[in-house]
């Protein structure tokens, strides 16, 4: 199944996260908390203005962005847990360095 998201609204795929403390202690699943960043996997057309132009979203599919703690309705597609926010929800992008690229 291909999902389109209508309007203003972005399908978020949430980054993993870490399943041990610093201290070695592994978290249970319903105790860990969610992470507030994510890729964007899908972008809807934009919203209208007034005079009912289109105005473009300023994120796109791939982008790496973080997101208010509450934000967005969770989902699964094809078996796989997403968010679903419009982005006005989207706090930034996050944009990777080269240095930080190379060290990956």
């Amino acid at each position: 199944m291909k999902f389109r998201p209508l309007h203003d609204r972005v399908v978020i795929r949430r980054a993993e996260s870490d399943t041990k403390s610093k201290g070695g202690i592994i978290i249970p699943d319903n105790a860990k908390e969610k992470p507030q960043e994510g890729e964007v996997i899908a972008v809807g057309p934009g919203a209208r203005d007034e005079s009912g132009a289109l105005i473009a979203l300023d994120v796109k599919a791939g982008d790496l962005i973080l997101f208010g703690k509450w934000s967005g309705t969770e989902v699964k597609i094809d078996g796989e847990d997403l968010l679903i926010m419009k982005e006005a929800d989207i706090m930034g992008i996050i944009e990777k360095t080269i240095a930080a690229k190379k060290a990956a």
